[in-house]
């Protein structure tokens, strides 16, 4: 009879807990934000989360099962406040060096609005890209007998042979 009330209980609290999957993740949060306020830049940002990621995975697990069941079932967090959950947010961070980059390394390096693939004949497939600032580029490979040519806007830019393709798709595996 013992047994079975523990696995009533244990079963009951189970339950509970999974009901707080989704929630404020304000420990997760107060991590983030912490990361966030050390440096503004955001590949400073992104190394910092992987040297911090054993952090990140105890603060989640205690978000997942504690935390937001918590405030699942009383309407409250008890940790309180969201954070930012981009690593571009600003902040007042304590190292500053956005100052000393210039804007490209201060956001998402490639801005794109649209992307296209299409083929052209056998031998060559072209990709037509357009950029958010309105212009736009073609990507162009032509296959020959012993690689493929790539040209940007119709210029010329490089080859790769087909033994080049085979390593570097082997190396991948």
């Amino acid at each position: 009879m013992k047994k079975y009330a523990l696995k009533a209980v244990a079963s009951i609290l189970l339950t509970a807990s999974l009901t707080g999957c989704i929630g404020q993740m304000a420990t997760s949060g107060m991590v983030m934000k912490f990361n966030l306020s050390v440096v503004d830049n955001r590949y400073g940002r992104a190394g910092l989360y992987l040297l911090m990621s054993p952090v990140y995975g105890l603060a989640a697990t205690a978000d997942l099962f504690i935390f937001n069941s918590i405030e699942f079932w009383t309407g409250t967090n008890p940790i309180s406040g969201k954070s930012p959950a981009v690593a571009d947010t600003p902040m007042n961070a304590i190292i500053k060096i956005n100052n000393k980059l210039s804007k490209e390394l201060r956001t998402a390096p490639i801005k794109l609005s649209s992307a296209s693939v299409k083929q052209i004949d056998d031998n060559t497939l072209e990709m037509s890209v357009s950029y958010l600032d309105g212009s736009s580029q073609i990507l162009r490979g032509e296959k020959e007998a012993e690689g493929v040519k790539f040209y940007l806007d119709n210029e010329f830019i490089t080859s790769v042979s087909f033994d080049e393709m085979n390593s570097y798709v082997a190396s991948r595996v």
